[in-house]
């Protein structure tokens, strides 16, 4: 704990206050890509341009290459396979510089820039492939999910439990590299190294749960660290998962906190503080036992930061030391919006000293998904008319909620360049 404090004096010493800043940055152009209408779309600054001229179905928010020249989304189309329609999720890339439309595979998913390269990893069923957007290549088989390596050349994957009739197998992790070149492995498993076993059994105090699957995989700023949530069967897994963390090594593993499903951890931007929304139970069962948290291994000393009758329904860091969330007051579910709860955004420093209300929503809407923008010193959110609602007006000011503004009306899924 007087490590974690020691670093906070320090980060608070040398880094400007941000709760009052109102100074515009000097080069405020950040990008939004987003869905509206059923169709996609680019804004920056004023500038508005539709990219596709035919109405679709988009699965998932588009995603900006490391260097913003590219963008990949994903489609869902109705194809005919042996007389009976199927759904298949169509992965598309758009150069923005030639304004070209590339089909990169007919049905994939769980699709990843590379973090040094335009090159997309992605998965169909348990195959992990490379698309250098010409071709694709198979990297391994029997995979669950993945993350790109820090440095592009190569994975940290996950293979699921598998049922036996002697009961479940452990999830395992392991690393793969592509060092040596993707286009030409004949061999998969030759490039594959075991990582860690996950227990077949993990747990904080009382709680505990199979381990089944693990998702999620994130490496912390410094790369010293993994995080990454196991769940267990998939209707339990609404209920409870548990997020973990082990060394880059795989020498030390640790079981974090509770989660319930859809609640992403997320690192702070320079320094090893993972935050998360910890405590079990989907929302239907009531807005309580959401609190949010931040801890650092290896210590693993945790703040706390939701007061008591409050609960939280997302965040986003600012800096280091400070972050800013969605909360409610704590209910019961109804199934009448009008009578749930409507969050609001407040700002709060990592000690939990400071905390306060910086958005007040009118009374039919909720403010939702905060996503600050350090390049340009911002603060995004959904304004939308309830938390299960699809789509919103997406909202812009300054990180202390003043200035704020409609930036993009009625939008769906969207994604920034530079998002850091």
């Amino acid at each position: 704990m007087a490590k974690l404090l020691h670093i906070l004096v320090i980060l608070c010493l040398i880094s400007p206050s941000i709760i009052h800043a109102n100074v515009e940055p000097t080069d405020p152009s950040v990008r939004v890509a987003f869905i509206k209408d059923g169709f996609l779309w680019i804004q920056e600054n004023d500038k508005l341009e539709v990219l596709t001229d035919k109405k679709a179905v988009y699965s998932n928010p588009p995603q900006w290459s490391f260097d913003g020249k590219m963008l990949l989304y994903q489609k869902e189309v109705t194809e005919t396979i042996n007389e009976n329609k199927e759904m298949q999720n169509e992965l598309w890339v758009y150069d923005i510089k030639t304004k070209k439309h590339s089909k990169i595979f007919y049905d994939g998913y769980n699709p990843k820039w590379a973090p040094h390269e335009n090159i997309v990893a992605f998965q169909s069923g348990p195959v992990l492939n490379i698309s250098d957007l010409n071709s694709f290549y198979n990297i391994a088989l029997g995979v669950s999910d993945y993350e790109w390596q820090p440095d592009g050349k190569g994975f940290i994957v996950s293979s699921s439990a598998s049922l036996r009739p002697d009961g479940w197998t452990n999830p395992i992790l392991y690393t793969i590299s592509i060092e040596k070149g993707y286009r030409n492995i004949k061999i998969p498993t030759k490039i594959v190294k075991r990582f860690f076993v996950i227990p077949k059994e993990v747990g904080t105090g009382e709680i505990k749960i199979p381990s089944i699957t693990a998702s999620s995989i994130s490496f912390s700023p410094n790369k010293k660290w993994i995080s990454f949530i196991v769940s267990p069967t998939a209707s339990w897994a609404m209920d409870s998962e548990m997020l973990c963390v082990i060394s880059v090594d795989g020498k030390e593993f640790t079981v974090i906190d509770e989660l319930a499903f859809g609640f992403p951890p997320k690192w702070a931007y320079n320094h090893d503080f993972l935050g998360y929304i910890a405590g079990g139970g989907r929302i239907v069962f009531g807005f309580k036992n959401k609190n949010l948290k931040v801890t650092e291994p290896p210590a693993y000393y945790t703040f706390d930061l939701t007061p008591k009758t409050y609960a939280e329904l997302d965040f986003t860091w600012v800096d280091d030391t400070s972050l800013i969330v969605s909360r409610v007051t704590e209910s019961e579910w109804s199934n009448d919006a009008n009578k749930r709860p409507k969050p609001s955004l407040y700002f709060l420093t990592l000690t939990g000293e400071k905390q306060m209300k910086i958005t007040t929503p009118p009374k039919d809407q909720v403010d939702f998904n905060p996503i600050f923008l350090p390049s340009i010193n911002k603060l995004t959110w959904l304004r939308k008319s309830d938390i299960v609602s699809g789509k919103g007006d997406l909202w812009i000011a300054d990180s202390d909620g003043r200035n704020a503004r409609v930036w993009i009306h009625d939008v769906e899924e969207y994604s920034f360049f530079p998002s850091m």
